[in-house]
């Protein structure tokens, strides 16, 4: 078995760079289980779920000087 491996990823390794990127792109949708439309689809709920949260009261947004300086402090806290 370690022999054909070895065989395969010298296969795999002459292909082209696009070749090689299309194969690795479906060897790691073979591992999600997840398709790209479906992770499209996930955000577009995720999104829409933020947008009602903000229109209807029940978060309040934060402006991006709040979330830098969190992010800062966040960030000088580890080291």
């Amino acid at each position: 078995m370690e022999a054909r491996k070895s065989d395969l990823e010298q296969k795999v390794l002459r292909l082209s760079v696009a070749r090689r990127a299309r194969l690795a792109r479906v060897l790691l949708d073979s591992l999600d289980g997840e398709t790209e439309e479906d992770v499209e689809a996930a955000w577009a709920a995720e999104a829409k779920r933020r947008s009602e949260e903000l229109r209807s009261g029940r978060v309040k947004g934060r402006t991006s000087a709040q979330v830098y300086a969190r992010a800062r402090s966040a960030l000088s806290a580890l080291s």
